[in-house]
């Protein structure tokens, strides 16, 4: 089949999801989005394929990741010395060279890992078949139920993650056609020898994850952990607070405990001065409640309604794997907070993807109120006091976050169209072959990088990596909007293996915008930060080399 009539039944196929259907509903409306359109807007004459809607194709693209590493910044002997790269007086070269020490010891930890992997896999592989010849007639037979109830485990929505340790502890959706299905007398052995091995670990939390730092439901802090809460506790615990000092404390992640007033104070929300901040808060608290008093009953008036109905709509679609978010009381503050903003920001208004920004800055300020892990925790047993200023909060930070982005949303969006021409022209600089293989099977990155920038990514990331990438975003200068684009590029380049592995538009269509990032936790988001700071290092201040 030609690859204009690949493209044509891809879109068909999955035009109720396609990323950036995007429609302006407050002020002047916007048309649905049309990716190919867009993609095509300086070609004369180019017509947009049909987006005539039908049935969704599941998307099978779960896919085998490498080992758990440690922290990235963990690696080194002087913390100081990752922490000093956020600084922005350091030398460009000093810069490079420690994010190609942290890039360069975590591809030789994945390499050995991968090396003891296989020698394991070879070994276990033979004992396993041994076994299986010694088999009794009815051990055979067991050995078939079992892997019938391994194939259906393997099939199910729920299904975790198969344990590291064993390359035949196979329970994931296989996509590429290269990959043995399960069932083959290979498998057989591993899956028959797996009985003896201990059970694969359980469903990895979306919010935070057992072997992340700094989540819920952590074992004891290390040494080195406890040393950065330390730095944090003494630096907040001052008169006034040096920003300058906290950006680079936080550039690398932010503890747990620390992590609300530390993000108010980063994104301006509270001043410096210790003194000033409660009554500060106290009379943003009321500020925004104003608002909701003077606003939130017009929300059914006709000039208002559009605006209204289509956040109310896009409301549950928020997170839906969360419990957390599909509380009645947390939606509804999730609706006064965009009803609010909306109306006060009458040049853009609500546009869809606005609704996924609140969550991280709710999770966090939740975590302000609770010790226990946030997926499942009902949030009407918190005073009503504290879900206020858990609202109000998250507002008004939401606010200073889109202030910095608001041209993203405006009519057209122009913002994300000049971002992600600025990705492709980076893309093509640090990774010609990369870019060579999508314009081969005419890929436009509208098509899968405009939802990269109108989410910040946080519909390819699990929450929790989200969470600690705003860490960093926030300790960066411009971090949502200038830095974001060397993560995209980053993040782009990080599947380059899977992307040439692609050979037709659907395929890497279907891979671009599910991304198998489900396992990732703070050491890939660690190392995804240190290629995108050494890519802005590069390619930032350089035009000659940014631009053919």
């Amino acid at each position: 089949m030609s690859s204009d009539g690949n493209k044509k039944q891809f879109w068909k196929r999955n035009a109720a999801k396609v990323p950036g259907s995007i429609q302006h509903v407050y002020g002047a409306q916007h048309p649905p989005f049309d990716p190919l359109l867009h993609a095509n807007l300086m070609k004369a004459g180019n017509k947009p394929p049909p987006t005539t809607p039908g049935k969704p194709k599941k998307a099978t693209t779960f896919q085998e990741f490498e080992s758990i590493t440690s922290d990235a910044w963990d690696v080194g002997d002087d913390d100081d010395e990752l922490l000093a790269m956020a600084a922005q007086n350091l030398n460009i070269e000093v810069v490079m060279e420690t994010a190609n020490k942290v890039i360069e010891n975590h591809s030789k930890q994945q390499e050995r890992q991968r090396l003891d992997d296989t020698a394991e896999s070879g070994q276990v592989e033979e004992d396993a078949q041994e076994e299986v010849f010694a088999e009794e007639e009815e051990e055979e037979e067991e050995e078939e139920e079992y892997l019938r109830v391994e194939e259906v485990d393997a099939i199910s929505p729920d299904a975790s993650f198969a344990s590291q340790s064993s390359p035949y502890s196979e329970s994931r959706l296989v996509k590429s056609h290269s990959e043995a299905p399960i069932g083959s007398p290979k498998d057989a052995a591993g899956l028959h020898r797996q009985r003896s091995l201990p059970h694969r670990p359980p469903v990895i939390p979306l919010v935070a994850r057992m072997a992340d730092q700094n989540t819920s439901g952590t074992p004891a802090m290390t040494e080195r952990e406890a040393s950065r809460l330390d730095k944090f506790k003494q630096l907040l615990a001052g008169p006034n607070t040096d920003l300058d000092e906290l950006r680079k404390l936080s550039w690398s992640g932010i503890p747990r405990q620390v992590r609300p007033i530390a993000w108010k104070l980063l994104s301006g929300y509270l001043p410096a001065n210790a003194e000033r901040r409660e009554s500060v808060l106290q009379r943003k608290r009321q500020e925004y409640f104003g608002f909701i008093q003077q606003y939130y009953d017009s929300r059914n008036d006709e000039h208002h309604q559009d605006t209204y109905r289509q956040i109310h709509i896009d409301i549950p679609r928020t997170n839906p794997l969360i419990p957390l978010f599909q509380q009645a009381s947390v939606q509804e503050i999730f609706e006064r907070i965009l009803f609010i903003w909306a109306i006060r920001h009458p040049a853009s208004g609500y546009v869809q993807g606005i609704n996924d920004l609140v969550t991280p800055f709710f999770v966090v300020f939740v975590f302000e109120y609770i010790e226990e892990e946030v997926e499942n925790f009902d949030v009407s047993s918190l005073q009503e006091e504290a879900l206020r200023n858990i609202e109000a909060d998250s507002f008004w930070c939401m606010s200073k976050l889109l202030d910095g982005i608001q041209d993203n949303y405006t009519f057209a969006q122009p913002g994300i169209q000049r971002k992600v021409k600025a990705l492709e022209e980076l893309v093509s600089r640090i990774d010609e072959s990369v870019h060579r293989h999508m314009q081969q099977y005419e890929v436009e990155y509208l098509q899968f990088a405009f939802r990269w920038m109108n989410n910040l990514l946080m519909r390819e990331l699990p929450l929790r990596c989200t969470i600690r990438l705003w860490d960093t975003y926030q300790a960066e200068p411009e971090g949502f909007s200038h830095f974001h684009l060397y993560v995209c590029a980053a993040f782009l380049v990080r599947w380059r293996k899977e992307i040439l592995e692609e050979r037709d538009f659907q395929g890497l269509m279907i891979l671009l915008q599910n991304l198998p990032t489900m396992h990732w936790g703070n050491e890939e988001v660690s190392v995804l930060l240190a290629e995108a700071y050494r890519l802005k290092f590069a390619f930032a201040d350089a035009p000659n080399h940014y631009k053919r």
